[in-house]
């Protein structure tokens, strides 16, 4: 069976990767961040080659004559489709916890977001690659299933081809054995029979595949749209933010301005009295101080004398 791991020996399909540690010793969450970035590039570069060879068996599936070939490679066929269907599961968990990975620096949160985006358009053009080698390849089936009941039955009409086509509650089958019973090349037509019901099963292997894929684009988009709420959530907030931090700084600053009025009425009302003291000491001062002065002590003396 094919190795699903990535080419550093990450985690299995299907199992969610775990961020607690990556095995070389760091407890750099970013580190840590990266490795799983990078483990998830292993994948899809598995995954891209997955759907190439499974292109690659469809084509030889219908160009090979011998029916022990074609058979070989449709076993082939299905153990690839369910390894990549494990596979491209796992990615999609990957890529979802990815998203959500813990970071807290502003730089680290815009590099997990656009990291995120770059590997989920990835994803996404390897799924419509798979989509489209599978719309394509039932086509080519339902063609060389056309052409199969026409060696049997040539006269067919479009009703009866279209019937044996898309096998609808088995009256493509019905309309076969039919056409079996009055065929004149009986052998080549029992072999004819038996490569349209591979044919039939082949068609609805890449019918369940296409519905896996459809759901897969509709995880991806709920996916993108709870990013999208998340990011939005966190725009808001952010502005929120911003806005209570202007707005404290407003506050703060009439704060400061008031602080500084206060503490100027506080300095002129100390320079005020101050200087009141002082006219005070000055007047007490020449009233009892200067001769001649009615306060001066030897006026006092000299009234009593006389």
């Amino acid at each position: 069976m094919t190795n699903l791991q990535g080419g550093n020996g990450t985690n299995a399909p299907g199992l969610a990767p775990q961020f607690e540690g990556t095995g070389n010793g760091t407890s750099d969450p970013m580190a840590q961040f990266y490795n799983q970035v990078t483990a998830i590039q292993d994948g899809l570069a598995t995954f891209s080659g997955n759907v190439s060879r499974i292109s690659d068996l469809h084509s030889r599936t219908l160009n090979t004559a011998d029916d022990g070939a074609s058979r070989q490679n449709a076993a082939l066929l299905d153990d690839l489709v369910g390894q990549t269907r494990e596979l491209s599961n796992s990615l999609k968990e990957k890529i979802q916890a990815l998203s959500q990975y813990p970071v807290s620096r502003p730089q680290d949160q815009t590099i997990r977001k656009n990291q995120t985006a770059l590997l989920r358009q990835k994803f996404v053009e390897v799924l419509q690659r798979y989509q489209q080698v599978e719309r394509d390849y039932r086509q080519k089936y339902r063609q060389r299933v056309e052409r199969q009941f026409k060696i049997v039955k040539p006269d067919a009409s479009p009703e009866e081809v279209a019937a044996v086509v898309n096998d609808t509650d088995g009256a493509g089958a019905q309309i076969f054995t039919q056409a079996l019973s009055s065929s004149t090349r009986y052998g080549e037509s029992r072999m004819v029979y038996r490569e349209v019901q591979d044919r039939h099963q082949d068609i609805q292997r890449i019918e369940r595949t296409l519905e896996e894929l459809a759901q897969l684009f509709n995880d991806m988009s709920v996916l993108i749209a709870q990013q999208d709420e998340a990011i939005d959530h966190i725009q808001t907030t952010a502005a929120d933010v911003e806005m209570n931090t202007k707005a404290g700084l407003g506050q703060t600053e009439k704060a400061v301005v008031h602080a500084r009025n206060a503490r100027r009425m506080r300095i002129i009302c100390l320079w005020t009295t101050l200087t009141i003291i002082a006219i005070l000491a000055l007047v007490l001062g020449l009233y009892f101080g200067l001769p001649g002065s009615p306060g001066h002590p030897n006026n006092n003396n000299n009234s009593k004398s006389s």
